[in-house]
């Protein structure tokens, strides 16, 4: 269970710079700006607030490191991210809908109901009946 529970804003911002770490081994404030489509100058505030929260890390370089709790939240949202997309994929929804509409329902479902969908999706019979 997530203890601090974080704006839909954030999960956005966190999940990003985890993806931009993953794929390309670092991540700066102008790759999180492409990444998400904002001005750098809003990235800039947010990148100020996760910081003051203890979100996230900004190194000499100026190279966005994730806290311990920053990288769980981006896991947790990205995790949510990717089995809401997955099944929405498999009923027919098309590619594009189906990942603006699972960033939508990431940040609204409760854990619960993400844990019945998890169960569900690893027996893939139930959505098949």
């Amino acid at each position: 269970m997530r203890e601090k529970q974080h704006n839909e804003s954030q999960e956005d911002y966190l999940e990003a710079i985890y993806t931009v770490n993953q794929r390309n081994g670092y991540c700066r404030s102008v790759d999180l700006a492409e990444q998400l489509g904002y001005s750098k100058a809003s990235v800039s505030v947010a990148v100020s607030k996760m910081k003051a929260e203890g979100l996230i890390i900004v190194d000499h370089a100026g190279l966005l490191k994730l806290t311990a709790e920053g990288e769980k939240t981006a896991k947790y949202t990205l995790q949510k991210h990717v089995l809401i997309r997955k099944l929405l994929r498999d009923i027919g929804v098309e590619e594009q809908q189906a990942d603006r509409e699972a960033c939508k329902i990431e940040h609204i479902i409760s854990e619960e109901t993400f844990q019945k969908l998890t169960e569900a999706a690893k027996n893939h019979a139930t959505f098949c009946r």
